[in-house]
Parts: structure tokens; sequence; C-alpha cells
């Protein structure tokens, strides 16, 4: 997934966002409901978030340095990792204190009753596009794993971050209109308060959700079965090679994948035409997974102790 789909994505999505932001805090004003204080907030969050995806994106394209020879396509799950911080601060922790505090002390909604019901139906009008744009950015490698599946493998964290917020926008806003529709049929004010804390118990989730699946990537995530096989493939389909002795990946970035190999030659190579099997294989690497950026091939002679110590270590 190139990183251009991502961006599309998050644009959509903060164009939507602020919109929404500016409409939900006036209908607040108006009439001091908590689920369009919770809403608010949540906008704001993730409008805040979506910036922060964009800076990222931005700051991974650095070019390497001595001090980071790999280069800074990691600083794009850094920022990922942010997002789920302030999602779960600023968005699910002031939601549950609202909705607890209105709870405790509920409060009918008496003026401009129409206002928030408005707002929430067009808000998820707009999520809705929203959430449209980034699945059919995504629609190509969502296909082959489906929507959870996708959520948890993709290397792309902007994509997956405007998936999870607009699926949770949608849901909170559905949360928000059960809260103030039915404050207003009964006059009851703790529905309002209800619906607030059902928005903050879920942004936690999706916060949580977020770090997990960041705090993976920042660690230093393998690449994809399907890269692995293809590389495998690249690597024995030569005369080259006689086998794999041990292989490891590491994505440095979503569309950066590092490749160390070490592969059993013919015993009786030279040296020139062992630097010319790695050259033949490196390409046919490259040509089959173009994100592997960095590759280390190792020659040497199998012994099947040894590869097998490797193997375990």
């Amino acid at each position: 997934m190139s990183s251009s789909g991502g961006t599309k994505a998050v644009l959509a999505a903060l164009g939507a966002n602020l919109g929404i932001a500016v409409v939900k805090f006036l209908a607040f004003l108006l009439t001091q409901s908590s689920s369009m204080l919770a809403e608010s907030i949540h906008s704001v969050a993730d409008s805040g978030n979506q910036v922060l995806l964009l800076i990222g994106g931005k700051r991974a394209r650095r070019n390497p340095d001595p001090e980071h020879p790999f280069g800074y396509g990691r600083e794009r799950y850094i920022y990922g990792f942010i997002v789920a911080i302030v999602l779960f601060a600023v968005g699910g922790l002031f939601a549950l204190y609202e909705g607890y505090h209105k709870v405790i002390h509920p409060e009918a909604i008496h003026s401009w009753q129409w206002v928030p019901i408005v707002v929430l139906v067009v808000s998820i009008a707009l999520e809705g596009n929203s959430f449209r744009t980034a699945l059919k950015e995504s629609a190509t490698e969502r296909r082959k794993v489906g929507f959870l599946g996708y959520i948890r493998r993709a290397k792309n964290p902007e994509l997956p971050v405007v998936l999870l917020e607009d699926s949770a926008a949608l849901l909170g806003l559905v949360f928000a209109l059960f809260g103030v529709g039915l404050t207003l049929l009964t006059g009851n004010g703790v529905f309002d308060g209800i619906g607030t804390l059902a928005i903050g118990a879920l942004l936690v989730c999706v916060a949580a959700t977020l770090a997990v699946e960041t705090k993976s990537l920042l660690l230093g995530e393998s690449a994809t079965v399907a890269n692995v096989r293809a590389i495998e493939t690249a690597v024995l389909d030569g005369p080259e090679a006689e086998r794999i002795i041990h292989m490891r990946t590491m994505h440095l970035g979503p569309e950066e994948l590092l490749v160390a190999v070490k592969v059993a030659v013919h015993h009786d190579d030279t040296a020139q035409e062992v630097a010319r099997g790695i050259d033949a294989i490196e390409a046919r690497i490259r040509a089959a997974v173009p994100i592997a950026h960095v590759i280390y091939i190792e020659p040497d002679l199998y012994r099947a102790a040894a590869a097998k110590q490797q193997k375990q270590s």
C-alpha cells in the first residue's frame, strides 16, 4: 500500500473532522448536552491525530544520514503510537469523566432540542464519506485478509488508524444519537450521560487496539508471509545457491524492508563466481519484492549442525 493512498484518506478524514468538530461544539453550547461535548472533543482529538499522521509521513521521507543509516521510515510508527495515546487520554478518558458526571448529576435538554439531532445525522453522513474513502484506498489489501486482519497486519499505519477512528466515530455518533434521543423523549438526562460513557469506553478500546498494533510495528515486524515466500523463491530461482541456510526480514518502514539471508553456495565456486551469484540473487529479490531496499546476502557452505543452531538463535 503506497503512502499516497494513506495521505489521501488522512486528508479526507481531517477535512471532515474539522468541520464536524466546529458544528458539534456549537450544538453543545446551545444545548449543554454531554454527548455533544464528548463528540466535540472526539472530533478535535481525531483532527489532531490526522495532523500528527501527516507530520509523521513527512518526517519519515527524510534521507538516511550517518546517525540513522537506515533512514527515518519508523517515524510513521512513532506518530501512530502518539495518536493512540492522544485518543486514549483526550478522547476516551474525558468522555468517561463527563459521562460519569452527567449520570450522577443528570440534566435534561431544554433549549434548541432539534439541534443535536440534526448535527448528529449530518455528522454521520460526513463521517461515512470519510470512512468510504479509507475503505476505497485500502480495498486491495483488505480483500486478502479481511477488515480485522488488515488492521492487525498492515505495515502502513495511516490507513488502519483512519479506518479505526472513522469506525469509532460512526459508532460514537450512534451512541450520542441514542443518548440525546432518549433524553429528549423522556426528559431524563441520565441517558445523555450513558451515551457519553459508551463513547468513552469505545474510544479507550480503539486507543488500546492502536497502541498494541503500533507497538508491534515499532519493535520491528517481519515481512508478510507472501513477501517471505517471494524472497525465498527469488533466492533459489537460479543455480547460484544450493539452499537457504537461514533468513531474517524486518520492516524499516511501511515501504522499506531489510532482508538478511545466508545462502549455501557450491563448495567449488570461486570468489568471482560467488560475487556474481550474490549480485544475481539480489537483483531477483528486488524484482520480486520492490520494497526490499536493504539486502544483505552472506555466502557459506551448508553444515547441518551449524544451520540448526543458527535457526534456533
